[in-house]
């Protein structure tokens, strides 16, 4: 193997090991998100970064490690975007809505995150339940929303006996297909998904639908 020539950026690199764990993994999440899990490939991400496969290898020991810390880290960030996200203080249908509408937001901005998903399904989330530290990352979002449904049940906003994990899928389901299936779609029906046009729509239906559903809006009637 060739070796690498030492650059000021691999200098700065070993003076900062938090920098350049972080730098591998901005480069590694785009690489996996553009060939998926066996297409990347380490020496692609090594050169990208103009960095040897070693210093790679040194910080997480394998390709497949890399690949379980880049969905640790897209995960733990939409995780952390639904913890900041503060409803309490609203009514319940305010509440769900906020929710829903601020998960669009996110999944919007955040393109890869839906793409990686897409790939770890693909892979039957093979790499996913190895991961220790997202067994239990999904708690906090299903315990927001259970409260928001009890809230809602209290007050009466609510009539349908609603399960937090349904009403997130139902959530993920809307905002996940806008991105995952933008391209199939556009090809279909001639209509660009992500397009700015369309985005305030989409936004809206995601929050609609989830509030007619609770609140009883849209039940069949006998």
């Amino acid at each position: 193997m060739s070796s690498q020539p030492v650059t000021s950026a691999s200098r700065e690199r070993q003076r900062d090991p938090e920098r350049t764990r972080a730098e591998i993994l901005e480069v590694a999440q785009r690489e996996f998100t553009r060939r998926g899990y066996t297409g990347a490939r380490i020496d692609e991400i090594a050169a990208l970064m103009r960095t040897s496969k070693r210093m790679i290898y040194y910080y997480f020991g394998s390709k497949e490690q890399l690949y379980i810390a880049v969905l640790e880290k897209v995960y733990t960030e939409v995780r952390a975007a639904e913890a900041a996200i503060d409803v309490e203080h609203l009514a319940p249908v305010a509440a769900i809505r906020t929710l829903a509408e601020l998960t669009f937001d996110h999944h919007d901005a955040h393109q890869d995150f839906i793409k990686l998903v897409s790939i770890e399904n693909v892979h039957e989330a093979e790499y996913l339940r190895r991961s220790e530290s997202l067994v239990n990352l999904g708690v906090p979002v299903i315990d927001l929303i259970s409260r928001i449904l009890a809230a809602g049940r209290a007050s009466g906003d609510f009539v349908a006996e609603a399960d937090a994990v349904d009403v997130h899928m139902m959530i993920s389901a809307f905002c996940v297909f806008r991105i995952a299936n933008q391209y199939t779609f556009g090809v279909l029906f001639d209509r660009d998904l992500a397009a700015p046009e369309h985005r305030a729509r989409h936004r809206r239906m995601v929050g609609d639908m989830v509030v007619a559903y609770l609140t009883g809006a849209g039940a069949s009637r006998p």
